[in-house]
């Protein structure tokens, strides 16, 4: 925005400025949090069946790797499925980005990618096969066709919800894109701790998003320099949390 070059307009122009941006401080400086931690009371991801081979001209992939599920269980973590984020008025979007979701050795990598509105995903074939990647989710559908390795594809995501990506080729291939109009937002660490911070004050919707359970949802209310610390059991057993089939998107 120009500032104006008269004197007395400038003086005023400037004074509302620097109004706005104390106004602003003064919020920022009465933003509470949200914190706690994910507990998840079972294994809620099937093991992975693995199609035979995929064999082209005596090429052939490798094994998909698996890493571990929390509490020193075998398989999948399940952490790495979980997203918690805030609902809420006035919260800000995020800016849109450009991300990667590789085709490699029969998978996606990452299976679950998190983006702001408005972004852009990339679609690379990094197998010396074809695939074809595709979804049927109200939120976004798109059909990418048929590429060879060393292709991509770009989409982008306009709307807000939950994305569920496959390959027309091999049926065991699947990610999940979740697709935010928030920027509060944020993936458990060890031990499914996280943390949510400089919220204005007012009422949310905490969501816990896990790609194979769903979403789950509680109410909280976030007061001025306080944090508010609650748990989210997956599956939730209280009643003042409720599960939304996984395709529900928000």
């Amino acid at each position: 925005m120009p500032i104006p070059q008269t004197g007395m307009t400038r003086a005023i122009f400037l004074s509302l400025l620097i109004l706005a941006a104390a106004g602003q401080a003064a919020a920022a400086s009465d933003a509470g949090s949200v914190a706690g931690r994910v507990i998840i009371t079972k294994a809620l991801t099937k093991k992975r069946i693995t199609m035979p081979a995929y064999n082209l001209r005596g090429v052939s992939l490798a094994e998909p790797k698996t890493a571990a599920k929390p509490d020193g269980m075998s398989g999948v973590d399940e952490f790495s499925r979980v997203v918690v984020y805030l609902v809420g008025p006035d919260l800000a979007a995020g800016k849109p980005v450009t991300v990667t979701l590789t085709q490699k050795d029969r998978r996606f990598d990452p299976e679950v990618v998190v983006i702001p509105v408005g972004s852009m995903v990339s679609f690379p074939n990094d197998d010396p096969i074809f695939h074809n990647v595709f979804s049927l989710s109200k939120v976004k559908s798109f059909d990418l066709g048929y590429y060879p390795k060393g292709q991509t594809r770009l989409v982008r995501f306009d709307k807000p919800g939950l994305v569920q990506v496959y390959c027309h080729l091999h049926a065991d291939m699947s990610a999940a894109i979740l697709v935010l109009d928030t920027d509060r937002w944020t993936r458990p660490g060890d031990g499914g701790t996280f943390s949510l911070q400089d919220i204005p004050p007012g009422n949310y919707e905490v969501v816990a998003w896990h790609r194979t359970a769903g979403f789950f949802r509680r109410q909280v209310t976030v007061r001025s320099h306080e944090t508010v610390t609650i748990n989210l059991t997956i599956p939730l057993q209280t009643e003042d949390s409720t599960l939304s089939a996984p395709g529900s998107g928000r």
